[in-house]
């Protein structure tokens, strides 16, 4: 298996890790009866770690497609190099510092709401 395979299945992984967080947080913040529900009215909106946990999961589910299909690409035309395979590394990592930097400015969003 090359590393940009290993890369996407890790990524795989790592972006249900952040739909998964991102759903708990909305539900501490909606409740579980929100959650549940058929969700026809409009949503309380999120606010804090929980809104940048939903924007930080929408944002990987807008870049991972195209992540996944420049890797399936290089895979299949057998061009994988020690650059794709940096890139596939590169992008992976970024994506698992991104939540935890991007999330924590929600703390401070906290903090500094009268």
């Amino acid at each position: 298996m090359t590393i940009e395979v290993k890369m996407l299945a890790w990524s795989i992984v790592l972006g249900l890790a952040y739909v998964l967080i991102a759903a708990c947080l909305a539900t501490q913040q909606r409740g579980l009866k929100w959650n549940a529900g058929n969700r026809g009215g409009d949503a309380k909106p999120l606010t804090g770690v929980a809104a940048r946990a939903d924007r930080a999961s929408k944002n990987f589910l807008e870049t991972f497609p195209f992540f996944a299909a420049a890797v399936l690409a290089i895979v299949l035309a057998h061009r994988n190099t020690d650059h794709t395979a940096l890139g596939a590394q590169i992008y992976f990592w970024a994506r698992v510092v991104y939540w935890p930097v991007y999330a924590a400015a929600g703390f401070s969003d906290k903090v500094s709401q009268p």
